[in-house]
This record gives C-alpha cells, structure tokens and sequence, in this order.
C-alpha cells in the first residue's frame, strides 16, 4: 500500500509539475532577457547558425564517425523550427534527447543538458518561443549511410549512456562560486562535449569531475584540432594558469601568454563574452578546483639554450631556419611572442600536447585572434599551406615543441600530409547537401 501510495504522489507530482510548466507566462520580458543570457552560456547559436546563414536556423555541418550531421532549426517558425513545441516537447529533446518522433544523435549535448534547473528550462524556452527571430528554412538530411542512419539504436544509445535527467544541486560543502562554475561547465556550458575523452560508443568517458579525472582531460580531435585538457596538469593543463588568466582569455580571447583558436574561437566569440564577470569567475574557479590527471607533470622552466643560438644568427639546428624566416617576427626568437598580440611559443600548453594536429593545422591553414567587446583589434596568422612542404612544417613543428624548454614528441611529415588533405577539404572540398528532412 506504502508503496502504491509513493507511486501514485510521484505521477502527482509529475503532471502538477508538468501543469504549472505549461501556464507560466512565456512572453514575461524578464523571463525572455534571462532565456537569452542562457542560450548564451550554453553557446546554442554557434551549433544551430550555418556560415552565413540566419541565427539559430540550422544546416551547419557536424562530423561525426558515422558521417555528416546537420544541425537542425531551432527559430519559432511553425513549419521548418520548433514553433508548435510545448514546454514538455521543448524539454523533451533539451534534456531528454527526444524528438517529437525520434532520438536525438548525441550530437546534441543532451547528457550536459540533464543537469540544467527546471527553472531555467523555462527561460529557455520563452527566448526561442518569443525572443528568436523565426525563419523558414527546412531542415538538412544527414549525410549517414544504411545502416548506420537509422534512428532506433539511438535509443538503446540513450538508455545506455545518457545520465538522469536531474536538475543540478550543489553539495554542502562546496562553495557557493565553485558550485556556480560546476553547473555552467558541466551543464549549460557543455565542455566535456569537446574536452573529454569518448568511449567505443562515442559517450564521455566522464560527465562530471565527480566521475573520475578523466572529466575534461582532453578531448579526440574535432574538425583538424584538439580539445586541450582544462584540467590542473603543468605541462599539457591549466596548473600553470591563474584565475584570472582565465576569466580573461574566456572574455577577451587573449592572455599575456596565449590566444584562442579553433573551434574555442566560436565559443568565446558567440558565447563567453557576453557572460557576466561573476559567471567567468565561477568557471575559472572551478576549474582550478580540477587535479591533474597526471601528477608526475612538472611545472614548464624556460630554457634560453634556442633563444642564445638564434640571437647569435645560428639557426643551424633541425626547422630553426624555417623559424627564423618564417614565424620569428612574430614569436620573437625567445619565443615569448607579444603580449595579447601574438601568442608565446615557450611554455604553450598547447605545444605539450600528444597529439600535434592542432599546431599543424593552424601552421598550414593560419589562424585569427578575434576581435571581442573587451579586445576590439583582431589579428592574423597567415597560412603556410603554400609557401612550406610537408618536410618543412614537421621541422619547424618540431622545432616550436622541443625549444625554450618545451618537450613533446616527435611529429612526422606523414602526421602533416594526412592534416594537409583535411585543411584542402576545408577550403575546397564543400559539396552541397541534400535538404528537406527533420533531425
């Protein structure tokens, strides 16, 4: 009976919960400016705006294992978005990865968004219903072949590796800015989608730190880069970064020492500058709160070996003449660069990395520091695809991450080559999609 009792006020709950969901008022102001301030933080707009397209209308390529997803309208236009959602449908494939008559892929960070409040659910949603421009515009067909394109295995992969869907509490003893930052990076603000390692089934291996150091360690590369570890590792992490190094690299796109790129360049571009200094803090602080994965990492200690042979025109060791003719004037010779200009190549997390794709790539194909509301200059690395052979890009690859005190492995002119065709298929590879079809 006790039993019976204890399912019968759950249900209560559900569809009183579910009633009071669907009466508030969607058009409140308040409610609408808060909804915005969140599809911010959780940088919704970067996903669902194809190149040169309408904001939040869908039709920007994901890769995936399986091939090419296309993310999906999300405006409030009544025929091609999600105009005819309810709270319950919008809710449904926010947290729950439920379409209104399919899975979602888990390209859509549903196992992040299960930690999001109910009340900011609701925010959410009166933004996109009320404060989105709708557009017309039907969605694109994924470009997945049979099999692998059907839809039900998605739901054996939801009940597999999705989590819970649970709002979000912090624990008592954790401070009440840590707690902030934790609910932002592992919800709202999805990083573990990129900065975590994946599984065989492509999950996170991790969803929150409280799940193990792999949280945020690192992610597999995504569209020619490498999502760097945001943990407190020395050499390859954020040990050597302060707080505020942080709050000011998420807002500006710059520090002293480095500077954004990538598909981190979207984020801060798109999202992280529009977010209020309490909410960077709390991310930062968080962040710092993360152990090393690996605790034998020792802090990086400048060595001026390099930067004494350069200065005294000996550029005789493997890529240092390349560096000398090519990147020198900008990183300087002691590869201490400018600072918030250009970034210092000495003591780069990035460059300690395993896995060298990123520092390649943005060799061959150049890079832009954008220009944000607290940094309004941008500036540009040139490409180098043209002017170096793959022989020259691994020299001074090498060169970049074994000088100054920088130590990482080898890279190969194979390792080039094979990121050489991934940046031709960026700049020349484009093939039109088929349209009209529903994510």
């Amino acid at each position: 009976m006790k039993k019976l009792l204890l399912a019968a006020s759950l249900t209560m709950g559900l569809v009183t919960s579910a009633w009071a969901a669907e009466n508030i008022d969607y058009t409140d102001a308040k409610l609408i400016k808060q909804g915005e301030y969140l599809a911010r933080a959780g940088d919704c707009v970067a996903c669902h705006t194809a190149s040169g397209g309408q904001p939040f209308a869908g039709g920007l390529p994901i890769e995936s294992p399986i091939g090419t997803i296309f993310s999906t309208n999300i405006t409030p236009d009544k025929q091609t978005g999600i105009g005819e959602y309810s709270f319950t449908d919008f809710d449904n494939a926010v947290r729950h990865g439920i379409g209104k008559d399919h899975t979602l892929y888990p390209a859509m960070p549903y196992p992040s968004y299960a930690r999001v409040t109910d009340e900011d659910m609701q925010a959410l949603y009166a933004y996109f219903m009320h404060g989105v421009q709708p557009v017309n515009q039907a969605n694109k067909d994924t470009d997945i072949t049979w099999p692998l394109s059907m839809r039900w295995p998605l739901s054996v992969w939801r009940w597999t590796f999705a989590p819970e869907v649970k709002a979000f509490k912090a624990t008592e003893h954790q401070d009440a800015v840590v707690a902030r930052g934790a609910y932002l990076v592992e919800g709202l603000g999805h990083c573990g989608a990129c900065h975590s390692p994946r599984g065989f089934g492509m999950q996170e291996k991790a969803l929150t730190s409280e799940e193990g150091d792999l949280y945020l360690s690192g992610g597999e590369p995504m569209d020619g880069w490498v999502p760097k570890n945001l943990r407190g590792d020395q050499r390859d992490g954020l040990g050597s970064w302060t707080e505020e190094q942080l709050v000011q690299f998420l807002s500006t796109g710059r520090t002293a020492h480095t500077a954004v790129f990538g598909g981190m360049s979207d984020v801060v571009v798109q999202s992280m500058q529009y977010m209020s200094n309490e909410d960077l803090t709390a991310i930062a602080r968080y962040l710092k709160t993360l152990p090393p994965k690996s605790a034998e990492q020792q802090p990086f200690k400048y060595d001026e070996t390099v930067s004494k042979a350069l200065f005294n025109g000996d550029d005789s060791m493997v890529g240092g003449s390349v560096y000398v003719d090519n990147c020198a004037a900008c990183h300087r010779t002691d590869g201490k660069g400018y600072a918030e200009v250009f970034p210092a190549l000495a003591g780069n997390p990035v460059l300690a990395t395993s896995d060298a794709t990123s520092l390649i790539h943005i060799v061959l194909k150049g890079g832009v520091v954008p220009a944000t509301i607290k940094a309004p200059t941008s500036y540009d690395m040139p490409a180098f695809d043209v002017r170096l052979t793959d022989k020259q890009i691994a020299d001074v690859v090498n060169f970049i991450r074994n000088s100054w005190g920088n130590k990482a492995s080898t890279v190969t002119e194979s390792d080039v080559a094979k990121v050489r065709e991934e940046v031709k298929a960026e700049k020349y590879g484009a093939v039109a999609k088929p349209e009209n079809s529903q994510k």
